[in-house]
């Protein structure tokens, strides 16, 4: 047999079992909360090994990030109406999102894991980035409907709009609610329309 045709040393990790530890995963996570989600606790309950699970994990944080992530639903509706009522109804999901029970295991995971680690990049392009560069576009197509200006530097906007949602996730100094969406989008767009109303 040549060398080439040698199969990889060690087992590939598998997908069932994959499934299994998120499954698990999960289910700790609802019952008993982020604190009591180890590594130790989701091989009892999955019956994956422990070296498995590391295969596919590099600690109990990536794990309960990819839990969350698993279960994350997508923003398909497509959204309509003026740029405010848009905005209002994409804000106030994902802040309804967050004022849930998982919501705040998804604060807690993100705060915990590595900053730099694959699973918490692709935590954060998922779950956070991905409803900016929503914002993003939906602000793009009112300019280009003239609903408003263009404005100077929409980064900054952007950051205006999503950072304060974060900020209460992590801080939890006030609440996560209706009100509170309905308000910063309508602070959001009035700053948006400022350019065209001074003019």
């Amino acid at each position: 047999m040549s060398q080439d045709a040698k199969k990889p040393r060690g087992r590939p990790p598998s997908q069932a079992a994959r499934s299994k530890a998120l499954a698990a995963a999960a289910e700790i996570l609802k019952t008993d909360g982020f604190g009591r989600l180890t590594i130790e606790a989701v091989s009892a309950r999955s019956g994956v090994g422990k070296p498995t699970i590391y295969r596919h994990w590099a600690n109990a944080s990536e794990l309960a990030m990819a839990a969350l992530m698993e279960r994350h639903p997508e923003n398909a509706s497509e959204l309509t109406g003026s740029l405010h009522e848009r905005l209002e109804q994409q804000v106030s999901a994902i802040v309804m999102a967050f004022a849930t029970t998982r919501g705040r295991q998804i604060a807690l995971a993100l705060a915990a894991a590595d900053q730099e680690s694959e699973m918490t990049r692709a935590f954060r392009n998922r779950i956070i980035l991905s409803g900016r560069e929503a914002g993003r576009r939906m602000i793009e197509d009112a300019v280009e409907m003239r609903e408003i200006p263009a404005p100077d530097h929409i980064e900054v906007c952007l950051d205006m709009i999503y950072a304060p949602i974060f900020y209460r996730v992590l801080l939890g100094h006030m609440p996560l609610d209706a009100s509170f969406a309905a308000s910063l989008v309508s602070k959001a767009v009035m700053l948006l329309k400022t350019r065209e109303q001074s003019r």
